[in-house]
């Protein structure tokens, strides 16, 4: 089946069922998990950000001035409920004067009025968090099937789809989850950029502006995922520039204006709270083995760790596995499982998943077109298989996070 040059076959099935798979898996969760303090902090102030009430003098939002938080997460939180509060304030207007729900067919400009009329709060607080998980799955499969084949990318969102972690931040307010999907699209867009430079000028400007933005919306979402994306992007653009690698820094320093313009947008253009992105210190960080330990002991990642275990002795043993394609996300996921923030509260390691899960995928799809390949093919079926047990199991609660 084709559309409009798109072919729906066999791997494209498989990745819509998981797809959805990790969008069930999500909306179980929401509806399990009962509203917290952090996701009223994400909506009340993603809603200030969009309805500009009155906030406390000299700071952006009741929040204060997200020096360490960036601002993408709490507009996304406060985008569904603003939305939903101008269309009853539209639908209050259509009524006779006597039938409105509120004095003279308005909220006098204030925020708070019509939070008892909202509706779905949990789903629509939360649901474009999914959405947005659900998005770099899609992303994830196609640079792991245009790099390794559809057995890689399969295996690649499989894991993904069934990583206990990857639910969590996709079913709460919180900036880790779209800085994971802006890293991950910022490196494999510096990538492509890089590639683009050998073809015909007429492919650049788009590829251009598509590195621009995802430069942009990672820095909105975390300075320090915008700051390491720029850099890491930049060697990698560097590295398949190839005999265009005069233009590079051209490009880069654009498009990290053009970022700064997107992050400054996210504080309303308000000069006095933008300034604090340069001072509240969310950049600063180092390096430690807490997180990795944390992850490589937790029960509901044994599939996810032995995958990456043979994926290594295989990338180290074999040569023929020892290219860019698998390197990239390799070198990604060892300089961002240990990093830290020393000064906000952050988790740089969930940043890493995808790149970890592409380099299991890529790895896996050289071994299964080896002489081993039904040895290997009956492993990638029992860790899929394995950690999908996991995972449900550690969302009914049965193991710990």
């Amino acid at each position: 089946m084709r559309l409009r040059g798109f072919s729906i076959g066999r791997p494209q099935r498989v990745a819509a069922l998981l797809l959805l798979v990790l969008f069930g898996q999500c909306l179980w969760t929401i509806g399990h998990q009962p509203l917290d303090a952090n996701d009223f902090r994400y909506a009340r102030c993603g809603r200030e950000m969009w309805e500009s009430p009155s906030v406390l003098q000299g700071y952006f939002t009741t929040c204060g001035n997200l020096n360490g938080d960036g601002t993408l997460a709490y507009r996304l939180a406060g985008l569904p409920l603003t939305a939903q509060r101008v269309l009853l304030l539209s639908i209050d207007h259509l009524r006779k004067p006597a039938d409105r729900l509120y004095a003279n067919g308005s909220l006098n400009g204030t925020t708070w009025e019509a939070r008892h009329e909202l509706s779905f709060i949990p789903y629509l607080l939360r649901l474009p968090f999914v959405l947005f998980a659900v998005w770099l799955g899609g992303g994830l499969w196609w640079v792991a099937k245009r790099l390794f084949g559809p057995e890689g990318g399969a295996l690649a969102l499989a894991l993904y789809t069934f990583c206990p972690a990857i639910v969590r931040y996709a079913t709460h307010p919180n900036n880790e989850i779209l800085a994971m999907w802006g890293l991950y699209g910022l490196i494999y867009t510096a990538i492509g950029v890089g590639h683009a430079l050998q073809g015909p000028r007429s492919m650049w400007r788009p590829r251009i502006l598509l590195l621009t933005a995802a430069l942009g919306l990672t820095a909105a979402a975390h300075l320090l995922a915008g700051v390491v994306g720029f850099l890491a992007g930049m060697a990698f653009f560097f590295y398949t520039a190839d005999r265009r690698r005069s233009y590079v820094s051209q490009i880069m320093v654009y498009a990290a204006m053009g970022a700064m313009l997107i992050v400054f947008a996210g504080f309303s253009f308000k000069l006095s709270a933008f300034l604090y992105v340069f001072t509240g210190g969310s950049v600063r960080s180092w390096f430690a083995l807490f997180a990795v330990r944390r992850f490589l002991t937790q029960p509901a990642n044994a599939g996810i760790v032995v995958a990456a275990a043979v994926a290594l002795v295989v990338y180290g043993r074999n040569r023929r596995s020892r290219y860019f394609g698998n390197t990239a996300p390799l070198l990604m996921t060892l300089l961002l499982f240990p990093l830290y923030t020393t000064q906000v509260i952050s988790a740089p390691w969930v940043w890493a998943l995808p790149f970890l899960f592409t380099f299991i995928g890529g790895v896996f799809a050289d071994a299964l077109e080896s002489r081993q390949r039904k040895l290997f093919l009956l492993l990638t079926v029992s860790v899929i298989l394995t950690q999908a047990a996991l995972c449900w199991a550690s969302l009914a609660g049965a193991l710990p996070l």
